[in-house]
């Protein structure tokens, strides 16, 4: 199989907003996937090798028999789900067990038609694009996209005006595979040209401690299943969160002169880089402080805990507040933010007598 990437350099980090520590799902510039990097060797395979989402993988290997068996492409993919899930892996899995070349680009690197143009041509039959953050292409590559994904042909505007014309060159029949994490943000015309879209889950901690030790054997660093289960318990449901966390905790074991990581030595580590036993870090501990010391648990306006904490409103809504509110720390009403009861515990505060009659993870006081 091989692998193209293409874009411009940088285009690869996902959000605008890029979180700059351990626990940021998004993939940095220095961990971007390439053919001489860690971050490559790291990856699995084949769907056999994956680890977790047996459900995604049970469609997914349905829809590569029965291409295979057609002799055909396989049909447009829309991968949707928080960053850090393995979406991109999923994709070049597709191309290895398929034996065809994928192309990844990721959505802002297409800012002209010329642009998707030039990878349209240059696709081989059966071929895999993959385009990360697919949301957010814009209107004249979208358009574009319509009768490549649907009726394999590129039409191009030659000339202007009134002797403008266009000419449609034929495609070979490929794979288009989009991924996203804002599935909404997509236009219904493009979702809709989709023939598969599958949602990716939250790891459990099972799969994560799997994904860990695998990485270690990797990595040759040598780690015991409780010492993985440690750093699993920290990880947000995120492999990629897990790896790094695993990368840190061997720096740390390095330095201490350790030989083998076990679950002492993991939390002792990860305590270092400020990573509590539900991966929330100083800056998600700073929200929920700031939340309850200063507004008496909310409700709180976005823009009113972005002052008082000295963040980025935009930041705090994209980067912070989505695990604090799937963890169950936070809750969204009309009025405001608010600090559940979880969050007073796992902070060892004291809930206010308002919330005692409240369900551990239910504060709308609507």
């Amino acid at each position: 199989m091989a692998i193209k990437r293409t874009g411009k350099s940088g285009e690869k980090n996902v959000g605008d907003t890029a979180r700059p520590d351990l626990l940021t799902p998004q993939i940095t510039a220095a961990e971007a996937p390439n053919p001489e990097g860690n971050e490559e060797g790291l990856r699995p395979k084949t769907l056999q090798d994956y680890i977790g989402q047996s459900s995604l993988k049970a469609v997914l290997g349905i829809a590569i028999a029965a291409a295979k068996n057609r002799q055909e492409a396989m049909d447009h993919l829309l991968l949707y789900g928080p960053p850090g899930l393995g979406k991109t892996t999923l994709a070049l899995i597709l191309a290895q067990e398929m034996g065809v070349s994928c192309k990844i680009t990721a959505a802002p690197a297409l800012e002209r038609p010329r642009d998707i143009t030039g990878l349209l041509i240059g696709l081989q039959p059966g071929d895999i694009l993959f385009i990360d953050e697919i949301h957010r292409l814009n209107r004249l590559t979208e358009e574009l996209l319509y009768p490549a994904m649907e009726d394999y042909r590129l039409d191009i505007t030659m000339g202007k005006g009134n002797s403008a014309k266009i000419r449609s060159l034929p495609l070979p029949r490929f794979t288009l595979i989009g991924a996203t994490t804002k599935v909404g943000a997509l236009t219904s015309p493009l979702r809709d040209r989709f023939g598969l879209i599958q949602r990716l889950q939250f790891y459990d901690l099972d799969e994560l401690q799997q994904i860990i030790l695998r990485t270690a054997q990797l990595l040759k660093t040598a780690i015991t299943p409780n010492g993985a289960r440690a750093i699993a318990s920290r990880s947000r449901g995120t492999p990629r969160i897990a790896n790094r966390l695993l990368k840190r905790v061997r720096d740390y074991a390095q330095v201490k002169q350790q030989t083998e990581i076990g679950a002492e030595l993991a939390a002792e580590a990860l305590d270092v880089y400020q990573v509590d036993q539900q991966g929330l870090d100083w800056t998600d501990r700073l929200v929920l402080q700031t939340l309850i010391d200063q507004f008496q648990g909310g409700p709180a306006g976005l823009e009113a805990l972005a002052a008082a904490t000295g963040e980025d409103s935009r930041t705090i809504e994209e980067v912070y507040e989505p695990y604090l509110l799937q963890i169950g720390y936070l809750s969204r009403t009309p009025r405001g933010r608010i600090a559940t009861r979880a969050a007073y515990e796992h902070l060892g505060l004291v809930a206010p007598q308002r919330m005692e009659q409240l369900p551990l993870f239910e504060t709308d006081l609507g």
